[in-house]
C-alpha cells in the first residue's frame, strides 16, 4: 500500500499519487532501547500471534543476559492466550490511543517517511528498500529518534 504524506504545491494544484491495485504485505516487528538506539527487528509474512511469538523468542535469545521490558499497544496478537512469554521479557501495555508513549513509534514514522511516495513494482523490491533503510541507521540516529527524555528518565528512575 502506498504511504502518502502531504506535499506543498501551487495554490489549486492537487498532487497526484500513482497507485497500483492489489496489495501484498510483509510486517516488521521491532523493539528499541531508546537511550542507546540498540534495536531488534524481525520481518514476517503475517501480523498475528505466531509472528509475535517468533519475535518474542528471537528478542529473548538476542538479549538473554538481561531482563527486557517491551512497551506494547493493545493489539490482539500482543495479548493472545497462546503466547509463551520468555522469562527474561516483561510486557507493559499502553493505554489506548497513546502512541507517543511508545519509543519505537517515531522510528516507524521515519521509515514510513523514507518510503512515502515511492511505487515498488514487487514486494521483494519494497523489502530490499526497507532493509537498505534499516541498515543505514546508526545507534546514535535511532537513539535521537526514540530517546524521549521523559522515557529515559522514567526507565532510569530508582524505586523509592
Amino acid at each position: 500500500m502506498p504511504i502518502t504524506r502531504g506535499r506543498i504545491t501551487l495554490s489549486g494544484v492537487k498532487p497526484i499519487q500513482v497507485q497500483k491495485p492489489g496489495y501484498q504485505n510483509f510486517y516488521l516487528y521491532g523493539a528499541v532501547e531508546p537511550a542507546t538506539g540498540e534495536r531488534f527487528l524481525l520481518d514476517r509474512e503475517s501480523l498475528g500471534s505466531d509472528g509475535f511469538q517468533n519475535f518474542l523468542d528471537g528478542f529473548s535469545r538476542r538479549f538473554s543476559e538481561s531482563l527486557n521490558v517491551l512497551v506494547l499497544d493493545n493489539g490482539r496478537f500482543h495479548k493472545a492466550k497462546a503466547l509463551s512469554i520468555p522469562n527474561n521479557v516483561r510486557l507493559i501495555f499502553l493505554p489506548p490511543y497513546s502512541p507517543e508513549l511508545n519509543p519505537i513509534e517515531r522510528f516507524w514514522e521515519d521509515v514510513k517517511d523514507y518510503l512515502a511516495f515511492h511505487q515498488h513494482e514487487t514486494l521483494s523490491a519494497l523489502r530490499q528498500r526497507v532493509q537498505e533503510k534499516l541498515q543505514s541507521y546508526t545507534d546514535k540516529a535511532v537513539a535521537s529518534l526514540t530517546g524521549y527524555q521523559y522515557l529515559v528518565d522514567a526507565a532510569n528512575a530508582q524505586p523509592s
